[in-house]
């Protein structure tokens, strides 16, 4: 590993071939000194990450590239997505879109180590590939990035080139919930024992459902990412001590980055591992709980698309779907609102006209009740979704296409 400036860096990339693939952090870990430097040197390149959350460079000669869409790829005209489970994007990497160059966003350096700190889901596996087929790994060490454990931990051998930086990593604090999801994490808390382990997005549902969950014990963490709820669990002695919080990636406020610094009971994992749905399927109570745009009577949901437009991606909804439902007394949530009060229509359809991202959950969830689903028939899962999920203005309608599909 060398250490250089970032006014060093046009000096190193002089070898990269026409049109490099870039993979970069994702998330709010993007290395944005180090991301925009390499910009302002090379005229054309691809770029590949998670979940782009602006600024990032635009402008002609920049292509995106992205297994899950972020704000600051939605609708891009030069975007390329790629569909792909989280689980198998490591896959995707190593196989199909090998990267010329990997740009991270990491630590300080702590003995011959830095940490990929909030974020690790595909980079491990970015810079393996990168360093077998004759890519540069650079890294921006960063004095703001908390030094995280497990597969976040990389040597000093495995990069190329270093940069110092004091970059302030980009922060989102939770918002009061709403009424609609309040209720929605409000019943789902209500099936969440002690002991459970939980699989939790960001949002507000998320956020409600943790909330209600600190008088719980004994729950476990085993996520792809987390945000201030866990941390919240953690102050109020809701967790299990002795097991380690499990994630891929993390953003929330200030004080959670603080406290993942060198916090060896948050153990982060790269995503083929954290997402894989036989390492999810063994947890104790495994309880996932995501969210979706749309769901219909057959208990199919789209949670990325909007419009015929790819809206995010697969993301690790599948993967813990799945995964829930195999554990010994899991359980897997699709939680959504009943009605779209900007589009003025039902959330619950009759049938998808989007392709699905889940399927087979244990209940749909929302405002309305909770629609228990799995292991029922395929009419007494559209009754369910009806009577106790949709909107009242909805059922009468769902009830007549339930009627023609011959649900009911």
């Amino acid at each position: 590993m060398r250490v250089i400036t970032l006014e060093q860096l046009p000096s190193v990339l002089g070898h990269l071939p026409k049109n490099p693939r870039v993979i970069t952090s994702g998330n709010f870990a993007t290395p944005r000194a180090l991301l925009a430097a390499f910009d302002s040197v090379v005229p054309e390149y691809r770029l590949h990450m998670l979940n782009a959350h602006q600024p990032i460079p635009d402008r002609e000669g920049v292509t995106y590239e992205t297994a899950f869409v972020g704000p600051a790829m939605r609708n891009h005209p030069s975007l390329r997505y790629l569909p792909s489970r989280l689980s198998l994007l490591p896959v995707l990497v190593r196989d199909h879109v090998r990267p010329d160059v990997v740009l991270v966003n990491t630590s300080r350096r702590h003995y011959d180590t830095v940490s990929l700190g909030i974020e690790v889901n595909m980079l491990p596996m970015a810079i393996e590939t990168a360093r077998a087929y004759g890519g540069v790994v650079i890294a921006q060490s960063n004095a703001s990035m908390p030094y995280t454990y497990g597969d976040a931990q990389i040597y000093e051998s495995e990069i190329d080139f270093l940069i110092e930086v004091d970059e302030p990593l980009a922060t989102h604090d939770p918002v009061e919930a709403d009424s609609i999801s309040q209720g929605i994490g409000d019943r789902i808390a209500a099936q969440i024992s002690d002991g459970s382990t939980l699989q939790l997005g960001i949002g507000a549902v998320p956020d409600a459902v943790l909330g209600a969950l600190i008088k719980r014990k004994g729950l476990r963490i085993w996520t792809e990412m987390f945000s201030d709820g866990v941390l919240n669990l953690h102050k109020a002695g809701a967790l299990d001590e002795e097991v380690p919080i499990t994630a891929s990636f993390i953003f929330g406020s200030s004080e959670l980055y603080e406290w993942l610094h060198l916090n060896r009971r948050v153990r982060m994992m790269r995503t083929e591992i954290s997402n894989n749905p036989a390492a999810i399927a063994r947890q104790a109570l495994m309880t996932s709980v995501n969210g979706a745009l749309q769901v219909d009577l057959f208990d199919q949901a789209n949670a990325s698309r909007l419009k015929g437009r790819i809206y995010s991606g697969f993301g690790g909804a599948p993967d813990f779907t799945s995964g829930a439902l195999h554990a010994r007394g899991g359980q897997s949530f699709v939680a959504l609102p009943s009605w779209h009060p900007k589009a003025n229509v039902s959330t619950i359809v009759p049938l998808l006209t989007d392709p699905v991202t889940t399927l087979q959950h244990s209940a749909v969830v929302t405002e309305n009740g909770i629609a228990e689903v799995f292991g029922r028939t395929q009419g007494e899962q559209a009754n369910n979704i009806i009577e106790q999920a949709a909107h009242p203005d909805a059922r009468e309608e769902l009830r007549e296409q339930a009627h023609a599909f011959g649900l009911l």
